[in-house]
């Protein structure tokens, strides 16, 4: 018996892979497990980013119209 693979049966095994992918994913994703490491990323962008000196930008703000 010969099992010949059709270009259907191919692209419809690629479509459950990825579609087993995504879900995996989402629920990796919202899982409760990581919600403090995902907190933490979230910051990331920022973390380069100098703090701004408050008691200095008041000082030197003008407050006139």
């Amino acid at each position: 018996m010969v099992f010949e693979m059709s270009t259907g049966l191919i692209r419809g095994l690629g479509t459950v892979v990825v579609f087993v992918a995504f879900v995996g994913l989402t629920l990796w994703v919202f899982s409760g497990k990581r919600q403090t490491e995902f907190a933490e990323a979230r910051l990331l962008p920022f973390a380069d980013e100098p703090q701004p000196d408050i008691t200095q930008a008041s000082e030197t703000r003008s407050t006139r119209p």
